[in-house]
């Protein structure tokens, strides 16, 4: 009993508010990234994502419980490889670089709506708004600086993120295939690398010229998200 009233007496419903927004962000960008990639897939003629099941709105079917602490705690992450079969691509190097390309790119136009929202909510009474709305705009600004952060991060071209399908695409067949056999093991290298900060800085910079411009076609103050989150 004095343990549940110490907690009662500590417990921060702010706090509270804030992990559960931040929680939620991630979810929403770890699952609009992936099933991405294998509407993508589909689109381009491969159907083994959605016989998979990845064409879903359920985070439990992408998160991949590291690169989702990962999102958490230093805002750049991962989920579940999306399965893909490049033998059903009409044009398997090209078809497998566009599938990777959707994940970037949906997170970026993910941001933009949330920032587009953001900017309706953000009316010129604001500062006199309620809880509600301010925790509304909150985790709408999350989850378009979390989804630039995790599209961005897949950009860097380093196997198995995406970007490296997009720089692989244009080498020989027969270095192409036989490098794929090994990218798998190159995930230990990218954890190490991020976890070890060694992304923090060029990410920060490059995250916050992204959001500018995607303020600039939302329409939501960029000034805002410099305050809130320190960005460049």
């Amino acid at each position: 009993m004095d343990s549940l009233q110490n907690f009662l007496a500590h417990f921060n419903i702010v706090l509270l508010i804030d992990l559960l927004i931040h929680v939620g962000a991630v979810l929403l960008c770890v699952v609009v990234h992936e099933m991405s990639h294998g509407l993508a897939a589909h689109l381009l003629g491969d159907p083994t994502a959605k016989h998979a099941g990845r064409l879903s709105l359920n985070p439990l079917k992408h998160i991949d419980l590291m690169g989702f602490l990962m999102m958490l705690v230093v805002h750049v992450g991962w989920a579940k490889p999306v399965p893909v079969d490049m033998r059903r691509f009409k044009s398997p190097k090209r078809d497998m670089a566009l599938t990777a390309l959707a994940g970037p790119a949906s997170n970026f136009l993910f941001a933009t709506v949330a920032l587009w929202f953001a900017n309706l909510a953000l009316t010129p009474d604001f500062a006199h708004a309620g809880d509600l709305r301010r925790y509304i705009v909150a985790a709408l600004c999350w989850t378009a600086v979390l989804s630039v952060s995790l599209g961005l991060f897949n950009l860097i071209p380093i196997p198995p993120l995406d970007g490296s399908r997009l720089v692989l695409s244009v080498l020989p067949d027969r270095l192409y295939y036989g490098y794929l056999r090994y990218e798998r093991y190159l995930i230990i290298l990218v954890i190490a690398l991020a976890w070890f900060g060694f992304f923090s800085e060029p990410l920060s910079v490059c995250i916050g010229w992204v959001l500018k411009g995607l303020c600039s076609v939302s329409g939501f103050p960029f000034v805002v998200l410099q305050y809130w989150f320190g960005l460049y």
